[in-house]
């Protein structure tokens, strides 16, 4: 959880040297080594379609290219995930919801 702030809190900066993208590469090195948590709640064993976590591994070009990311937001896909949750909750039975709620999410 670390590492997933300390990526978001400087991929944020408003500008960035070759310092402050290697702390980024590091936030992101750790994200990485750590990922296989999440795996298990995951139909597909695979974190390649999940746009939020794919996203990370694209920040750092982004930002050598554009020059900085503190003006991008996930405002669209926060209102689609937001959805997504509620009508998966609203499929299950609400007993281990979680892995109903993932294979809804899934099909």
């Amino acid at each position: 959880l670390k590492s997933v702030t300390d990526f978001i809190l400087i991929a944020g900066y408003h500008s960035h040297t070759e310092t402050t993208l290697r702390y980024l590469q590091d936030a992101l090195h750790s994200i990485s080594r750590n990922i296989h948590l999440f795996l298990p709640y995951r139909h597909n064993q695979s974190i390649s379609k999940i746009p939020k976590i794919h996203s990370l591994f694209h920040y750092i070009e982004c930002i050598k290219e554009m020059d900085s990311a503190d003006n991008s937001d996930t405002e669209v896909s926060e209102a689609a995930h937001k959805n997504l949750i509620k009508d998966g909750y609203r499929t299950s039975n609400k007993v281990d919801y979680i892995p109903q709620m993932l294979r809804w999410e899934t099909r």
